[in-house]
């Protein structure tokens, strides 16, 4: 944990209240003739040891302290960075790859970023010319917050860190609370306190007597460069792959891999065991429910390659840490299957320091089903004036019909049809409707969300995008929204919270600006999904594997909600302090919990109110605190 170093010693909170990466930067003003007389700023750092554990303590300075740095995450490229800067003259005090910033800082400026190869934030000021300058990897794995005045600029890892500094911030932003309906998380740059806000993914931010400035330094391009040779495009698929994995598996603490048995992880640990010069420690876990149950695949992949294998069983018994989960993340977050992932870490975390994963193979090689189901719905047009029918007729068979059911699956087709692209995806992508958030918005929430499109976001997604394919257009958009909101994040928190680091080799910048300029046809063909990175992972994984149908992290949420999960919900979601709010109607609330024991489908509505009530009592109704004592991980 690290103290928020303030503008005074009283304005340090407790240091167990926070974590990671903070900061304050004061300006003090100006004097008599318009010139700035200087600024304050105190940083504060503490950081899970990975690289150079003995000597690489922070903030690292340069030569003459005239910059220093704070830093979050990893730089894999660092032996090459140190090996540059030393030819150039630059003098190391540690073996950490922290201190390549602020030697990278005096030679490139801002533009050092591009230098870099990793997940990273960071933090740095430059005495000399006074000046901050704040910065996001570019996929958004490690985040960053800030809270700019008209005086001071306040920055974190963690948003409780800002709060604590800045108690009068912890309002709900109620423009995110309507966001976070729709897509499950608080998308940047807002967060759900007011005044608070996310720099966005592959962003900076500099301050500098005063004023600030935000810019984008990474774009994935996603217009396909050209002809590609499929076999040659299978082989360098598993070049950058191998390249990718390697450079993420220096390490001076015990290193595995999550194993889910979908294809992503699977060919990570193929190539971790390619890299790797004894056993690979592959963690899994599943549920008793065989539905959501993957960890058969996980072991046919643990026996292929021999490794030190190790599983866990989720039950509904471990809703028992949803109170912990909502004081790490922060924010209102409604993707359940964040649970598996804490269990996943803290499984790991008995064993290792780093865990590698698959995350970002699905929107770089076209993973997600979703993807082939746009495609499809593509080539229909509906006329204007019965769209509605189609709508309603299709809610209709959501709401009522079991998951997989045909009748369901024509009702999922009926609701899509008639939209435009973007409007079809954000609709398939929400929580909560705009006409179901209206239907539970309690009157005075309605008046102030008045004309809030939370739809606008997806719009702005697709106009950005340069690819020329709706398949390209649609992983251009989730890697600008879901990887770095939902999946990431969640990953992230999940992994930190049991001291355990994770690495993305699919995430690998390198990577990725391949894969996007792939065609379409070599990600998604026809009812196929991941066409090319199957092909590439035809020698490595077994075919029983590459060909079953995508299962996803998913959880039987709909199921406890019915069972041992039920009293719960009701019991927070209806009891006077949950109808106190005044954010939503009780009889509407009142109302998915009666649809759902029913037989209809509100496991999504349901679970995002329950997540932010929980949230709200965290860390709105009470004084903030540490976390709660969550269970061990035991099980079979």
């Amino acid at each position: 944990m690290c103290g928020v170093a303030g503008i005074a010693t009283t304005d340090v909170p407790d240091p167990a209240m926070v974590t990671t990466m903070c900061g304050i930067l004061a300006h003090r003003g100006p004097d008599g003739d318009g010139f700035h007389t200087g600024d304050h700023i105190a940083l504060g750092m503490r950081r899970l040891a990975i690289i150079d554990v003995a000597g690489g303590d922070q903030p690292v300075y340069s030569e003459d302290r005239s910059v220093v740095a704070v830093f979050n995450g990893e730089i894999y490229n660092f032996a090459e960075l140190r090996r540059e800067l030393l030819s150039r003259g630059h003098t190391f005090r540690t073996g950490s790859d922290s201190e390549c910033l602020v030697h990278l800082y005096e030679e490139h400026g801002d533009e050092l970023v591009h230098h870099l190869r990793g997940m990273f934030a960071f933090a740095l000021w430059d005495a000399k010319e006074r000046r901050l300058l704040l910065a996001r990897d570019r996929v958004g794995k490690k985040p960053l917050y800030y809270r700019a005045t008209g005086e001071a600029l306040m920055f974190a890892s963690e948003l409780k860190a800002l709060t604590a500094v800045a108690p009068e911030s912890r309002e709900v932003d109620l423009v995110a609370l309507h966001h976070y309906l729709t897509y499950q998380y608080v998308p940047a740059p807002w967060s759900i306190f007011r005044g608070i806000r996310k720099l966005p993914p592959g962003h900076v931010l500099t301050w500098q007597d005063g004023r600030m400035r935000v810019r984008r330094y990474w774009t994935p391009d996603f217009t396909p460069a050209g002809p590609v040779d499929e076999r040659e495009a299978a082989e360098r698929t598993r070049e950058l792959l191998l390249d990718a994995t390697r450079v993420r598996m220096v390490s001076e603490r015990p290193l595995g891999a999550f194993l889910s048995g979908g294809i992503d992880s699977s060919a990570v640990v193929a190539a971790m065991a390619r890299v790797a010069e004894g056993p690979v420690k592959t963690f899994a876990v599943g549920f008793d429910d065989a539905r959501f149950d993957e960890r058969v695949h996980a072991r046919v992949v643990a026996q292929r390659y021999g490794t030190d294998h190790h599983e866990f069983v989720v039950g509904a018994s471990a809703l028992d840490i949803l109170p912990t989960l909502a004081w790490y993340f922060d924010e209102p977050f409604a993707d359940a299957s964040a649970i598996p992932s804490f269990y996943v870490a803290k499984l790991s975390r008995q064993h290792v320091t780093v865990a590698l994963n698959g995350d970002g193979g699905d929107e770089s090689f076209g993973g997600y089903t979703r993807y082939a189901l746009m495609a499809r719905t593509a080539r229909f047009r509906v006329p204007g004036a019965v769209q509605p029918a189609f709508g309603h007729l299709g809610r209709l068979l959501l709401d009522t019909e079991r998951p997989g059911a045909y009748r369901r699956r024509a009702g999922l087709a009926l609701s899509m049809l008639g939209k435009s692209p973007e409007r079809r995806y954000a609709w398939l992508m929400s929580y909560f409707t705009t006409d179901e958030k209206h239907a539970v918005y309690s009157a005075e929430l309605l008046r102030e969300l008045s004309g809030t499109d939370s739809y606008a976001l997806m719009d702005r997604a697709f106009r950005a995008s340069r690819a020329d394919s709706l398949v390209n257009r649609l992983m251009d958009v989730d890697v600008n929204t879901y990887l770095p909101g939902d999946l990431l994040a969640k990953v992230d928190i999940t992994t930190m919270a049991n001291s355990l680091e994770a690495r993305s080799p699919f995430l690998d910048h390198r990577l990725m600006e391949w894969a996007a300029r792939l065609p379409a046809h070599l990600k998604v063909r026809g009812g196929t999904t991941k066409y090319l990175l199957k092909k590439a992972m035809e020698d490595w994984l077994p075919p029983e594997l590459l060909h079953r149908p995508k299962q996803g992290f998913g959880v039987p949420l709909g199921h406890w909600l019915r069972t041992g999960l039920r009293d719960v919900a009701r019991d927070v979601l209806t009891d006077r302090t949950a109808r106190s709010r005044g954010f939503f109607r009780p009889e509407s609330v009142q109302a998915l919990l009666d649809g759902h024991d029913a037989g209809e489908n509100r496991t999504r509505q349901l679970w995002a109110l329950m997540q932010f009530e929980l949230w709200h009592r965290r860390f709105v109704d009470q004084p903030l605190s540490g976390p709660p004592v969550a269970d061990p991980v035991g099980g079979k």
